[in-house]
């Protein structure tokens, strides 16, 4: 079962954190998009790598393009994916601050924040009523271009160091 809180869903792995309830997820949100490309990334929990695969089959079964991080991020550089690429929305597998028992999927809007709980509503509400999941199989979706792989983390490094004065921090003899 599907039950979203702060910015997404987060479940016991195994338990309710399946194949099934992730690709139900992406779904709920694919039938909620229009024409859009999509960001996807994952942290480096358990089982976080192969959920992210099962999210961007759904995605490319429904014929949008993931931009998919293709090694473990942390949640700013998906947030940032979302916000440099201009997509709607952006995924990460994460379970956040709970317990390593866990696993989960953030979801962000543009500008790569939180999605509001008017969006996880939304998402809440299609789950509910029931969806038939579309997937195509990821080399496949890989190869037909569906699927790019996206490192955004020099961009995101160098933004960071924008805000820094880094010299000024060189010429203090810390």
């Amino acid at each position: 079962m599907i039950k979203f809180g702060t910015g997404g869903w987060r479940s016991i792995i195994a338990d309710g954190f399946t194949k099934k309830n992730v690709q139900i997820l992406a779904q709920a949100l694919c039938d909620e998009m229009t024409d859009t490309d999509i960001v996807i990334g994952y942290d480096r929990r358990f089982l976080s790598d192969i959920a992210s695969y099962w999210l961007a089959e759904v995605f490319a079964g429904n014929n949008i393009k993931v931009h998919l991080i293709d090694k473990a991020a942390p949640t700013p550089l998906i947030m940032f994916g979302v916000r440099e690429l201009d997509t709607d929305y952006g995924l990460a597998v994460t379970a956040s601050h709970n317990p390593a028992l866990y696993n989960g999927v953030k979801v962000f809007t543009k500008g790569g924040r939180d999605a509001t709980e008017e969006v996880t509503n939304a998402l809440q509400k299609r789950i509910d009523n029931g969806i038939e999941v579309k997937s195509l199989d990821y080399e496949s979706a890989k190869k037909s271009g569906l699927i790019i792989i996206y490192n955004p983390q020099n961009r995101y490094l160098d933004s960071i160091l924008d805000f820094i004065n880094v010299d000024a921090i060189k010429n203090a003899n810390l």
